[in-house]
């Protein structure tokens, strides 16, 4: 996608690539995204802790493979009943709205009208705009401006969970894989860089869909996940000679 804009001679919008379902799509990047950044970070978290602990690989495996299963589903799971829960709220909202209407439309209208007018509209522009939006669709109205909320896009439980749980499986694996089948002389150093350079990409493709900072997001990526296996490792290091 491009975030470039054009001209009144040569019109361009940065968001014609976008498409009419906005949420969900935001919805799926957020899903995406936070379930990648938890799955190397988490895992590489795991491996080095026990690294840390023991020099043979078995363990550091094991408890790689149990973090990474257990984290996409817990992932998964989040995730589908979190949105669920919003869904949830925003049709019981709606059903609400659906009554209002039904048994006072007219003080409905004159809520909707004051809203516009606090947009900024005039109360002939405002009047004329709620008139045409209710003849319309009043429920859609009135869930919009009040609520925020699109009556045809409610958000989608299972396309969060399912990005959720195949980003994480997809981050978790590199640093399981690196520290496990890197020799046991690097396997450490090895993993800390693997971990680095793929939370930087992760960085640069949240930034880049995002349209936000690429190096502020690559920056808080790098240093929350070094920090957290650095932790990790000196805590196993530490308890590891105690058991």
């Amino acid at each position: 996608m491009s975030a470039e804009i054009g001209t009144d001679e040569n019109p361009q919008h940065w968001h014609a690539e976008i498409g009419d379902d906005v949420g969900n799509r935001l919805n799926w990047l957020r899903a995406g995204v936070l379930g990648a950044n938890d799955g190397i970070v988490s895992v590489a978290g795991i491996v080095m802790g026990v690294a840390g602990a023991t020099s043979e690989r078995a363990p550091v495996f094991v408890a790689g493979l149990a973090g990474l299963v257990a984290g996409a589903l817990s992932m998964g799971t989040g995730e589908y009943v979190s949105v669920n829960a919003q869904r949830d709220s925003e049709q019981a909202m709606l059903a609400l709205e659906a009554q209002e209407l039904e048994k006072m439309p007219e003080t409905e209208f004159r809520e909707l009208v004051k809203m516009y007018e606090h947009k900024g509209l005039s109360r002939a522009t405002a009047k004329q705009v709620a008139q045409e939006l209710t003849e319309h669709d009043a429920l859609a109205a009135h869930a919009d401006i009040e609520f925020g909320i699109d009556a045809e896009n409610l958000t989608n439980a299972w396309h969060a969970a399912i990005a959720s749980m195949i980003a994480f499986t997809t981050g978790a694996l590199l640093p399981l894989l690196v520290i496990t089948l890197t020799p046991l002389s690097i396997r450490v150093w090895a993993t800390v860089v693997a971990v680095a350079i793929a939370l930087a990409v992760a960085g640069v493709i949240q930034a880049r869909l995002g349209y936000s900072p690429v190096r502020r997001a690559v920056t808080r990526n790098i240093v929350g996940g070094l920090l957290a296996m650095a932790i990790t490792y000196l805590v196993g290091s530490l308890v590891g000679p105690m058991v």
